[in-house]
């Protein structure tokens, strides 16, 4: 066996690895907050929000890790980043 096939077979094998993860990530639920919903959060891996230029509520999402190391996606609502911090 030469260097090019096991080079070859090692990059063809982390293509894969990387194709499940990211397959496996598609397949998460979101689940929806609710007012005394138990939430396991190890690590946030990302926030994301609506887009708006004007403040008021706007839906927001965040992907996380729980105690288990398994991706979690939880939507809920919040106010707007582009609001005052007067009332």
């Amino acid at each position: 066996m030469n260097t090019k096939t096991v080079v070859a077979a090692c990059l063809f094998a982390a293509l894969n690895i990387c194709t499940l993860s990211a397959r496996a990530e598609v397949d998460i639920t979101p689940k929806t907050y609710t007012y005394g919903t138990h939430l396991d959060i190890k690590k946030v891996v990302s926030l994301q929000q609506d887009a708006t230029p004007s403040c008021g509520i706007v839906n927001a999402r965040m992907t996380y890790l729980d105690s288990q190391d398994r991706t979690q996606v939880l939507d809920y609502s919040k106010i707007s980043g582009n609001c005052n911090s007067d009332n």
